[in-house]
């Protein structure tokens, strides 16, 4: 009956279900959600290939393995999430949701989250916890612990089964060999190797039983390392009170512990000879300082007998005796200098009083009182004489003003029997022609004035009217 839904020349049977057909879009709708219910976020470790940079900013490529790869897309909301370059070749581990691009059919894995896989990841978790600790001061020269110069006693954190123990105890064996070695047998790589690692720090911290810890391990890979790059084990070499010697992996290899250590060490024979002097050239050097010293004992013991000799000396020169006569010569030396000085004062004060005298008798108000007695006498003899004079030159002045101011006023010329007419705005008419009959007027004379009505005008350019004139009636 199951085929009979795909057979179209089948006769449908009676009681065989109606038909669902699905269109492409509803069948890669449905196929999406079941696959994305289904299977829901994976985590993928793969090879990217085909990687593609729309200006959209969204990121899509393939994941692939030695036999298999798989589409996948990654939103520009969570690309830009990502903080390592990525790149065709790249290893990295995803995590995704499985799902399908309908519009094509095609099956995909939307991304969230990438990172790298491998060393790469190892590696930028290497440089994320360097420039945290950084920051945080754990790499500072001045937190730094000084190497002693002969340690009672040295420490060594490793494996007891590794080859940088046997190094270790064959340099320090070679170079001073009077120096006690005290093992704290540790993994130095597994999961357990950052616990066991803390534990023997701690364990040397409380017990102080050395003056100087060294922390080994042999090469190997950034993995291998790893239990050196722990943040765990970096404060723990921080946090310890015994200065601390790393001497991890190779000379190119560089840990963690090698920045927040005391003291670093390319190599875990390097971290040996950097603990100890060299039983030789210690000796050597003690050797020169017992010379030295000797030679300093017979120095300060010849220095010491002349200083004995100088102070007998003058033991015999300080005797009372000696010390009385030299006080003696000195009161009669100091006695003289006193009479000298008494002398000389007496001396300039006289000249000093000489020189005021004549000073003052130079000075003196009776001298500038004559001189100035006389200049009085003489103004006052001047001063009448001058005031005259300029009086009378002040009346000139005044009386010739006055004539001039005669000459030129109205009123001499009113006095002449002129007048002066204005109109009834008291404008001053000059000209005849700006007047009507009837209009009013008033002429002012030397003496009073007169105000009138114009019965006529005549100018100079015109005839006089015809009609006779009439005499202005004075206005009362």
């Amino acid at each position: 009956m199951a085929d009979s839904w795909f057979d179209d020349d089948a006769t449908p049977s009676p009681a065989a279900p109606a038909r669902e057909i699905f269109t492409i879009s509803q069948l890669n709708a449905q196929a999406r959600m079941l696959l994305e219910r289904g299977l829901g976020s994976v985590w993928l470790e793969g090879e990217i290939s085909n990687l593609a940079r729309p200006a959209s900013g969204h990121w899509y490529f393939s994941l692939k393995d030695e036999s298999a790869q798989v589409r996948c897309a990654m939103f520009r909301n969570r690309s830009m999430l990502v903080r390592f370059p990525v790149k065709d070749g790249a290893r990295v581990l995803a995590r995704g949701r499985v799902s399908l691009y309908e519009a094509r059919g095609e099956f995909q894995v939307v991304i969230d989250h990438l990172e790298e896989a491998g060393e790469g990841a190892l590696r930028r978790r290497f440089e994320e916890l360097k420039r945290k600790l950084l920051a945080e001061g754990l790499f500072e020269a001045a937190q730094k612990q000084p190497l002693p110069t002969l340690p009672r006693r040295i420490g060594v954190i490793t494996s007891p089964t590794g080859a940088a123990l046997r190094d270790i105890l064959h340099i320090l064996q070679r170079r001073f060999p009077a120096v006690p070695v005290l093992v704290y047998p540790v993994a130095v790589q597994g999961e357990a190797a950052p616990r066991e690692i803390i534990q023997a720090l701690q364990l040397a911290d409380a017990r102080r039983e050395c003056d100087v810890l060294i922390l080994a391990r042999g090469g190997g890979s950034l993995e291998d390392l790893m239990a050196f790059n722990e943040e765990s084990v970096a404060r723990a070499i921080y946090a310890c009170g015994i200065p601390i010697i790393s001497g991890v992996g190779h000379e190119t290899d560089v840990t963690i512990a090698d920045f927040v250590a005391d003291e670093r060490a390319p190599t875990p024979s390097g971290a040996a000879e950097r603990s100890v002097p060299d039983s030789a050239e210690y000796l050597r050097t003690l050797g020169a300082l017992e010379r030295n010293l000797v030679q300093s004992l017979r120095r300060k013991l010849s220095t010491l007998r002349q200083t004995l000799q100088q102070w007998e000396r003058s033991l015999n020169r300080l005797s009372p005796r000696a010390r009385l006569q030299q006080h003696a010569q000195r009161l009669d030396e100091l006695e003289q200098r006193l009479q000298r000085a008494v002398r000389a004062r007496l001396e300039r004060a006289h000249v000093r009083l000489s020189n005021a005298e004549a000073l003052l008798r130079r000075s003196s108000p009776a001298r500038r009182l004559a001189p100035l007695q006389q200049r009085l006498d003489v103004a006052q003899r001047r001063l009448p004489i001058a005031m005259q004079r300029r009086l009378q030159a002040a009346r000139e002045r005044c009386e010739r003003s006055m004539r001039t101011l005669n000459a030129v006023s109205p009123l001499a010329t009113l006095e002449r029997g002129y007048a002066i007419v204005t109109d009834a705005g008291s404008h001053v008419v000059t000209d005849a022609a700006v007047l009507r009959p009837g209009a009013q007027i008033e002429a002012r004379v030397a003496r009073g004035s007169v105000r009138a009505t114009v019965t006529d005008v005549c100018t100079t350019d015109s005839e006089p009217a015809a009609t006779p004139k009439k005499k202005a009636k004075p206005r009362q």
